[in-house]
């Protein structure tokens, strides 16, 4: 087939997907795709499962885990939300996001599948179920050796945990998607837990103490085998670098000297700790109780791309892109800025989602910016740039805070005014708040 039938092709299969229930609601249950799992032959069982949840973190996590993993010659499916441009970034093989024809191929294959289990249940199956389905299948049919593979939110009735994993991922738990989940971490880390089965070895971030207490109570329960960031494994030392940051770790095997990780900020050394702990937790005591291969982990660490997370697109002015969408995130992104430059004049670019906390996430961000600009992204969710100065007003005050309708005169706004004291070198812009401002304004920067 041509290219132009297969970008057709690939456009319609978005079209039908996307025209589904979308992500944001929710029927929490497990009930649906594992219909489909049950009508595919369960693909899922055929290769071995490393499964993340948490609130910050899960996807830097996953793109750290899947390059150690590749490292060692495996062949690795990686499964991620959202998506910052394409949807084909979700579905990932060797590193790569699948291509339009792998695609099509895999949504044709399962499509008859999703139709029968549409008209055998009152709710019809939602966009992120159908794709979880399509990226299971793909995974069996490739077939791939491990899946690494990101809840989309939860844990217990994430469409993801139909799978019982090697080893189960929680990156630090914090409050986030309020009207879905509970309302107290421990509400969350409840739900989150449900990803830890028998047998499996959770590997856990380090906690806030009540979510702790909940994930260790349900470790007990399940008979799960546990390493501890903080105690079995975790960061050593830790120095900026240019270009990212210098470090070494204690493994759950022995310690791992001199590594380079191209991202800023300790929040990301902690996910790279926590991925070398469950890439050792993977390998399992059949495979040796000697460390990994540290020139492997120096290698993996060293090529690790995460786009929109702590991204330089431009320089002089420098310009930021960071997907921080929650409070926990945006304290996150403000230290790892503060660590890593010293700007002379910073202007926050902001486009935030309206079913978030979005005084959480501007407060952090109030004695790091000189000026913001707010407006909206391409979502239907995004608050729109009036509505958002009028949450920022009270916390900026009226002479710090511009609103621009659109993102790409927001994103001219921004640059002008932090060259406007005629040392653009010594200026910034950092656009943030959602995973959706930071793709779109990946693709009006990059043109990617």
């Amino acid at each position: 087939m041509s290219e132009a039938g297969i970008s057709e092709k690939y456009t319609r299969a978005v079209a039908e997907i996307t025209a589904r229930r979308v992500e944001t609601d929710i029927d929490p249950s497990t009930e649906r795709i594992s219909a489909l799992m049950d009508l595919l032959g369960d693909p899922q069982r055929n290769y071995r499962v490393i499964h993340i949840t948490g609130t910050n973190g899960k996807t830097s996590t996953a793109r750290i885990i899947d390059a150690l993993l590749r490292e060692r010659h495996l062949r690795v499916g990686r499964y991620t939300s959202p998506h910052l441009q394409t949807m084909r970034e979700r579905v990932v093989l060797d590193g790569e996001a699948i291509s339009q024809e792998r695609f099509v191929e895999a949504y044709e294959d399962i499509r008859p599948y999703v139709e029968m289990v549409d008209a055998s249940h009152e709710i019809p199956m939602s966009f992120f179920e159908v794709l979880t389905g399509l990226a299971y299948a793909l995974f069996a049919d490739t077939p791939v050796d491990v899946a690494v593979v990101e809840v989309g939110m939860g844990g217990t009735w994430d469409a993801t945990n139909v799978v019982d994993a090697d080893v189960a991922v929680v990156t630090p738990i914090a409050l986030d998607h309020a009207d879905f989940l509970p309302d107290t971490v421990e509400g969350i880390a409840e739900e989150k837990a449900g990803i830890i089965k028998p047998d499996s070895v959770a590997v856990l971030a380090q906690q806030p103490l009540e979510a702790a207490e909940v994930l260790m109570r349900h470790v007990s329960e399940t008979g799960a085998r546990v390493a501890r960031e903080g105690l079995e494994f975790g960061v050593a030392q830790r120095a900026v670098a240019v270009g990212g940051q210098q470090f070494s770790l204690k493994g759950l095997r022995g310690g791992y000297e001199g590594l380079f990780l191209p991202m800023f900020g300790p929040h990301q050394a902690g996910n790279a700790a926590v991925a070398v702990a469950a890439v050792e937790a993977f390998a399992g005591p059949g495979e040796g109780d000697e460390r990994l291969d540290p020139e492997l982990v120096s290698e993996a660490l060293a090529g690790v791309e995460a786009p929109g997370r702590m991204e330089i697109v431009r320089t002089t002015p420098t310009v930021l892109i960071d997907a921080g969408h929650n409070p926990a995130g945006m304290s996150a992104v403000v230290e790892a800025v503060q660590e890593e430059f010293s700007f002379a004049r910073l202007i926050g670019l902001l486009a935030i989602m309206g079913d978030k906390d979005v005084e959480g996430i501007l407060e952090p961000l109030e004695p790091l910016v000189t000026e913001i600009v707010v407006t909206r992204n391409s979502s239907e969710r995004s608050l729109t740039a009036q509505q958002l100065y009028d949450i920022a007003e009270p916390i900026f005050g009226s002479d710090r805070v511009h609103v621009a309708e659109r993102l790409d005169d927001a994103i001219d706004a921004a640059v002008g005014l932090a060259e406007s004291d005629g040392e653009p070198s010594g200026a910034g812009v950092l656009i943030t708040g959602s995973v959706v401002t930071a793709g779109d304004a990946r693709l009006l920067i990059k043109g990617e």
